[in-house]
């Protein structure tokens, strides 16, 4: 007989999202959905709903340095995902974690902005995510106002611009930057994907729905999913945006909350 694949191991380290669409919900049902185990270090616990965030309860960081720590000392980690970190603290706690025990991947989507356009975490925060994290991951995910924070620049309005960008983004630290285009007008939605080995342009439809609640994070969570599967690079950032574009057409098949609902996780199973 021989003996089934073994299937990775995916750690997100995220906020909580009670209305379960973003955060380490979002993380957890992307990383089952594409066949990864999902394990989960919680940074903060989040009063949220399809209508905003009406407060954050952040765990301390010491805290943290336990979850990270007992957790790393039982399970092998291949890929893991970073979402939003708010202070130095936590962001030297989890640079120190995997000095100690560093898996394959890490994937760091920097969530700094809101869809309202404000700005989520203070320029201390900001610094931290730009010094300490960036320069630790394998693939940041900034969307166009993300990528404008971490350079102090103004937002991109148009694919020469975006291209612009990608040589101040990689002189961060990060070897590859996968920069979303999403705000851009128009009926596509390109990103714009650079690695070691060059540039290419990923284009998708523009999905005409309101249920883009968690879609940053379930993007950068496809993609440490597809990583810790064995995918290179670019199949794994092409293979999470075509199942991402899935969900969003089949979001329409969920009822969740009165204002900007979720992507549908599951959408292959029900």
């Amino acid at each position: 007989m021989t003996s089934s694949p073994r299937i990775p191991n995916v750690l997100t380290i995220a906020g909580s999202d009670p209305s379960g669409g973003a955060g380490l919900q979002a993380d957890l049902k992307t990383f089952s959905a594409l066949g990864a185990y999902g394990a989960s270090v919680i940074t903060a616990l989040t009063a949220q709903s399809t209508r905003g965030v009406t407060g954050v309860h952040p765990v301390p960081a010491d805290f943290i340095a336990a979850q990270l720590d007992t957790l790393l000392d039982d399970v092998a980690i291949d890929a893991v995902k970073i979402g939003m970190v708010a202070s130095r603290e936590v962001a030297l706690t989890i640079r120190d974690a995997f000095a100690r025990q560093r898996p394959r991947w890490i994937v760091l989507d920097p969530v700094m902005v809101a869809k309202s356009g404000d700005i989520l975490v203070d320029d201390a925060g900001i610094r931290a995510v730009r010094e300490i994290l960036v320069p630790l991951a394998d693939l940041i995910t900034p969307n166009l106002p993300e990528a404008a924070v971490l350079l102090d620049a103004p937002t991109a309005r148009d694919p020469d611009a975006m291209q612009a960008m990608l040589p101040a983004l990689r002189a961060l630290g990060a070897p590859n930057v996968l920069l979303k285009g999403g705000h851009l007008s128009g009926e596509r939605c390109p990103d714009l994907l650079t690695t070691v080995e060059g540039n290419c342009w990923l284009e998708a439809e523009r999905v005409a729905t309101d249920n883009l609640h968690g879609t940053g994070c379930t993007l950068s969570s496809a993609i440490a999913a597809n990583l810790a599967r064995g995918d290179t690079l670019v199949e794994a950032v092409q293979r999470a945006k075509v199942w991402l574009g899935q969900a969003l057409h089949a979001s329409e098949r969920l009822s969740v909350g009165k204002g900007h609902g979720p992507v549908h996780h599951f959408h292959a199973w029900w």
